[in-house]
């Protein structure tokens, strides 16, 4: 899957996401025939190369603040971002076998945790955070499996041992909340909580548990944020 990345959700869809696995950001503009060429290669590439890789697209006429953090003088142009910093990059629309080269020279050989994680079943993920406790994709996986079985409280404790994320605060809100069956009782489960966000702090979290559930993207969010805002204040 491309997602198509603008100047709002940069930092969420390449910056934060790139804690958790190698983002591939390709700068092209409609009007650009090298970038045409570039693009199918691109997603051939980035996935023949598996779950650590994600390809993200930017339309530069669209987002200049973005163009701009690049400073992009000529597209296509390719970067890659891992742990929030650029690993390298390069412009034009090179041929296959360049960009395959390219980005299998990103990565580093798989350790035995990450093997280990890539099969992600229970048994494996948990042998994977023996050898490496703080994995990070490692510690999300198996923390999903346990909010899936019921262990919310085992997630919670193995997603202390990393960094925040979205992806993070997703999975503990789940382990928190419990699975939400449909988009009308979380409206109602919403409106329920918010008289008694004030003074109720399991309510209070409970509430943005499930803004996190709801997602940013969900215009929903933005209104009971403020909803929210309003009642503490």
């Amino acid at each position: 899957m491309v997602t198509d990345v603008t100047d709002a959700n940069f930092e969420t869809a390449v910056l934060e996401r790139s804690t958790e696995k190698t983002v591939v950001i390709d700068l092209w503009a409609p009007w650009c025939g090298p970038c045409r060429t570039l693009g199918p290669v691109l997603e051939k590439v980035v996935e023949e190369a598996g779950d650590g890789v994600e390809l993200v697209k930017v339309n530069i006429d669209d987002n200049p603040g973005v163009a701009g953090a690049f400073r992009v003088q000529s597209i296509p142009a390719v970067f890659a971002i891992k742990d929030k910093a650029v690993l390298d990059g390069f412009i034009g629309a090179l041929p296959e076998a360049q960009v395959r080269e390219w980005l299998t020279g990103l990565s580093p050989p798989l350790s035995e945790a990450d093997q280990l994680v890539a099969k992600g079943d229970e048994a494996s993920l948990r042998q994977a955070l023996e050898l490496e406790p703080g994995h990070p994709v490692g510690v999300v996986a198996l923390a999903e499996l346990l909010v899936e079985s019921g262990q919310g409280e085992e997630a919670l404790g193995l997603l202390a041992r990393i960094p925040e994320t979205a992806e993070t605060r997703r999975v503990a809100a789940l382990a928190r909340t419990g699975p939400v069956a449909t988009d009308d009782g979380m409206e109602v489960k919403l409106d329920a909580l918010l008289p008694k966000v004030k003074d109720d702090e399991d309510a209070r979290q409970e509430f943005v548990d499930l803004l996190e559930l709801l997602g940013a993207d969900d215009p929903r969010t933005a209104v009971y944020r403020r909803r929210l805002t309003s009642a503490l204040f």
